[in-house]
């Protein structure tokens, strides 16, 4: 539906309970895995700055339409990215005065802050923004590639992925935890020692590939199928996905050049619940793997954003004969992860059930934390969403004295609406999931940090404005919820180079008063949520799951720790600490009172973002 504000006219989507919005919005086809952001028809490109993007062959039969891929977000993150608009310093754009904020609720709705020079604190205002940037082509120079502006990056900034981006040997991999981060292109080669790119989780080194299945809410198909290496490029592929009708069709034609990609449709029998769930089951003629990880099967979830993952160790085949329980792990994971496969109710999957069921799983450490859709009660209730993480947060760690004092902390890239006040899910029902810690019956209050971006974060991020196309919080969820903000914190990772690369991970953990220990950590595709991670009906008797959601729980008892110290230094490669690798920066960065959490449906024009834009809504 589109509106009028004082910010101007935009389109928002029907839903903010997911990190990707409605199904409807969907996976539509592309025609060609080098041009996967480009919109039908083609548009002259009118400014410098364009995504890198890798040239591919295109498939051999006729292309697809070309259509955005993903949610209203990422749809205008694409266009800003084919025809950006430039920031001017007129005083059309940049000179207007601030006016009070019509509800009174002290909250600026818009703009960077960073043309404040005075430094006071700016309360109950915003810029009045102009209803839309000129666009006209002939009002814009068509400039060249010398003219980019100069990258506050370094160099590397406007570089594709080096030649030794995708080197082929074996990652300096953590054995112990088996988490990973994704490979960012431009950053120091340092802060990607250890991390993965997509390619090195199919290359041959970790085994040789008979078939895989492919889990996710957006998919770029022939960009994912160029990332198999060539020797297995035709091996059979099972998409397991959520669209419905049109999308759904789009899909399926994607794949038409592509006759080894098969398709598995999840059942959304709820409205509003996504597909979320991110995982690779991959079967080697040596053995199984899994890996669950936060990015979508499109090349700007593997470029520049942070990202995460765990991948299992190589699952060898049980002898012949063995038990029906054999080659499980002492955290139940073989069990848990056949209980959520046949969730799907799916015939597609019931071979790959039956493979799992024939090898060895044991030496997993870690929880799966799952959610399905449906409405469960009794026992059934602690099977999915943030009930089940409460219940092995009560099962698997151990009180510890000062409890009160040992924050928790979420992080996560999209946000759902939490109600009108902290009662109704956030303290009411998530937090006591979140502060679970053994079976004690002391019910603490801990601080709870959550690290959201901020305007300024998207800003100046590697990608600049369009990195907020995949963090789709709008303003009509905000503004219901402004009691919420106080609890956010900025995205910042020194420590692991990350900084400008905006978060797609989601993150939660609970953290000593130091912050450097941890009494557990949980990497997910759960984003904060009801419609992700369930909420309670019928006085309590009941609870509803919309979407599905996967991640793994790391808790310190499974690793024989009492905690996981933070490591403080995740990639020096003299390092053989056995601290838990932080994506970002302890102890969080509070917001200032200057600062935003970016909403993605509303502009930006009062300062440019590193190509030298600005973000228009339209």
């Amino acid at each position: 539906m589109s509106q009028d504000s004082q910010h101007g006219k935009w389109t928002v989507s029907d839903s903010d309970d997911d990190d990707e919005a409605l199904p409807s919005s969907g996976t539509p086809a592309v025609s060609n895995p080098s041009s996967r952001q480009s919109l039908s028809p083609p548009r002259p490109k009118l400014e410098p700055v364009e995504v890198p993007v890798e040239a591919k062959p295109e498939p051999s039969k006729p292309p697809v339409s070309s259509l955005a891929i993903g949610s209203e977000a990422r749809q205008l993150a694409a266009k800003n990215q084919l025809k950006p608009v430039k920031y001017e310093t007129s005083p059309s754009l940049a000179g207007k005065r601030k006016k009070e904020v019509s509800d009174g609720s002290g909250w600026a709705l818009s703009d960077s802050d960073d043309d404040d020079d005075d430094g006071g604190v700016k309360s109950k205002s915003v810029s009045n923004l102009p209803k839309k940037a000129p666009l006209s082509p002939k009002a814009k120079k068509v400039k060249v590639e010398n003219e980019r502006p100069p990258s506050p990056h370094g160099r590397v900034y406007y570089i594709d992925e080096p030649e030794d981006f995708f080197e082929s040997s074996v990652p300096r991999l953590n054995d112990t935890f088996r988490f990973y981060l994704n490979k960012v292109t431009g950053l120091d080669r340092k802060y990607n020692t250890g991390a993965l790119h997509i390619r090195d989780i199919l290359s041959p080194l970790f085994g040789t590939l008979k078939e895989s299945v492919q889990f996710n809410y957006c998919f770029d198909i022939a960009w994912m199928v160029q990332q198999y290496p060539s020797e297995f490029r035709d091996r059979p592929v099972l998409i397991v996905h959520g669209d419905k009708r049109e999308a759904k069709a789009r899909l399926v034609q994607q794949a038409q050049p592509f006759p080894h990609v098969r398709f598995c449709q999840a059942k959304l029998d709820i409205a509003f619940g996504t597909h979320h769930t991110k995982m690779m089951l991959l079967w080697y003629e040596e053995g199984f793997r899994v890996i669950i990880l936060t990015s979508n099967l499109i090349r700007a979830d593997w470029y520049q954003k942070t990202q995460g993952m765990w991948m299992s160790p190589l699952f060898p085949r049980l002898p012949e004969g063995s038990s029906a329980s054999a080659g499980e792990s002492p955290t139940f994971f073989k069990r848990d992860l056949l209980e959520y496969l046949a969730s799907y109710r799916a015939p597609e999957l019931e071979q790959w059930i039956q493979r799992i069921k024939e090898h060895d799983l044991s030496e997993t450490r870690v929880y799966l934390v799952g959610s399905t859709p449906g409405r469960y009660v009794g026992p059934d209730m602690e099977r999915w969403g943030h009930l089940r993480l409460r219940k092995l947060l009560y099962d698997h760690t151990d009180p510890i004295p000062g409890d009160e004092k040992w924050p928790v902390i979420g992080q996560f890239s999209s946000i759902g609406s939490m109600g009108l006040d902290k009662t109704k899910w956030l303290a009411g029902e998530f937090q006591r999931t979140m502060t679970t810690l053994g079976k004690s019956s002391h019910r603490s209050d801990p601080p709870m940090h959550l690290l959201y971006p901020s305007v300024e974060d998207v800003r100046t991020s590697l990608e600049g404005y369009p990195a907020g196309g995949s963090l789709p919080y709008s303003i009509q969820t905000a503004q219901k919820q402004l009691w919420l903000h106080s609890y956010f914190h900025r995205w910042k990772a020194n420590t692991t180079g990350r900084s400008h690369a905006m978060p797609h991970i989601k993150t939660y953990m609970r953290a000593s008063p130091d912050f450097t220990q941890l009494a557990w950590f949980l990497v997910t595709s759960a984003n904060l949520s009801k419609a992700a991670w369930g909420a309670l009906e019928k006085n309590n008797t009941q609870v509803m799951v919309r979407s599905y959601e996967l991640g793994v729980l790391f808790v310190p008892s499974a690793f024989n720790m009492e905690s996981f110290p933070v490591h403080k230094n995740p990639f020096l490669v003299s390092s053989s600490s056995s601290g838990f690798p932080v994506p970002f920066d302890l102890p969080p960065t509070c917001y200032s009172p200057k600062d935003q959490p970016w909403i993605w449906n509303i502009p930006y024009s009062q300062a440019p973002d590193t190509h030298g834009n600005i973000w228009v809504p339209s």
